[in-house]
């Protein structure tokens, strides 16, 4: 099982930038698959991470063999030969460590301070991965329609990857969904709420196109992980943890002026969104969630999206490191993760 990072910076760094550059390289140490950052702008104080690719052209420097994921890169937001000639730089300067995560965009202020029809973000997104695929793996490129016109463009450096670094689709509607199960792309499988909304509409398009089950294989889940020597550490972080988010999450819905949720149980908390407890439950649980939804591969929240300090999170990792993965019977290396990408570039109707 392959077994990644994330959550870091999600709502902003506890603690400064050097320290979370030791954290990325203790978990390259600690021998996780990947760590994967998320993409939000126009947040002066709370997001310090804007830009995906120049916080993982760092982290990948620093590291050895630690992949970097990017969960998710929004391409309506960008011209896609820029951003392929960006991610294949990160590919070739990385040796091949980048894992593409995409997807159309939920900020609608976002959108607006860039000038961007929302209406159009889904004929965006199509062209540009259409192009960006092409820019990767022909000589040269070309667009005679849509957002982008150009003709005869080479990008380069060729990536390291091949026929492309690996593409992750994260995504709900079935318009999304479908162009990940016709191309052979996993999912990015969200947790707030949880997989439990993309993956019938992901066995309905891998179905409907007879399509091979590497991809969910291959798509990534996603957990809070609260690990401890005993369960009775565990189970007070585990209440800890669930009050604050129980807050966060009414904060949230205040701020937007809607009606605050139910308060999570801690039934549905352990059930749906969380791997807790000693290093042989957390083991257990993982396997639970590999056989009853498909997936092979976990991206791990040890600091609940900033809800746990780093320093606490840390523990965690090593903890988890030190008595859970080598259970996985994990592989040093984390190879290409999903079976399209050792062969021909698929892109299946994506402007469809």
């Amino acid at each position: 099982m392959r077994v990644d990072l994330a959550g870091f910076a999600r709502e902003g760094a506890l603690g400064d930038h050097a320290a979370l550059m030791y954290l990325v390289e203790r978990a390259d140490a600690l021998g996780f698959g990947g760590i994967w950052f998320n993409e939000f702008h126009f947040a002066r104080e709370a997001l310090p991470y804007p830009s995906t690719l120049l916080l993982g052209a760092e982290i990948l420097a620093r590291t050895e063999r630690l992949r970097f994921g990017t969960s998710i890169l929004v391409l309506p937001l960008y011209h896609p030969l820029m951003l392929a000639e960006q991610i294949a730089q990160l590919d070739f300067q990385s040796g091949g460590r980048v894992d593409l995560g995409i997807g159309r965009g939920t900020e609608p202020a976002t959108f607006t301070a860039l000038e961007i029809s929302r209406d159009d973000a889904h004929r965006r997104f199509c062209e540009a991965l259409r192009i960006m695929i092409e820019a990767w793996t022909k000589p040269h490129c070309s667009a005679d329609a849509g957002p982008w016109k150009f003709a005869n463009v080479a990008v380069g450096p060729p990536p390291v990857q091949k026929p492309h670094p690996p593409v992750y689709v994260a995504g709900v509607s079935e318009e999304t969904v479908d162009i990940a199960a016709r191309n052979g792309f996993p999912l990015l499988l969200s947790l707030e709420p949880n997989e439990a909304r993309q993956l019938p509409v992901f066995h309905a398009a891998l179905e409907r196109h007879g399509a091979s089950r590497a991809s969910l294989t291959a798509s990534s889940l996603s957990r809070y992980v609260v690990i401890a020597p005993t369960r009775a550490e565990a189970d007070e972080r585990v209440d800890t943890l669930l009050d604050r988010l129980n807050t966060r999450r009414a904060e949230r819905a205040l701020a937007r002026g809607m009606t605050p949720p139910e308060p999570r149980s801690r039934a549905l908390m352990m059930a749906d969104f969380t791997i807790a407890g000693t290093p042989e439950e957390c083991h257990a649980q993982l396997h639970a969630l590999s056989a009853r939804t498909g997936s092979s591969s976990i991206r791990c929240l040890f600091s609940a999206n900033g809800l746990i300090a780093n320093d606490v999170a840390l523990r965690g990792m090593e903890l988890f490191a030190a008595e859970v993965l080598p259970a996985l019977d994990r592989q040093a290396s984390s190879p290409s993760p999903f079976e399209n990408a050792g062969n021909e570039p698929a892109l299946q109707g994506v402007n469809s």
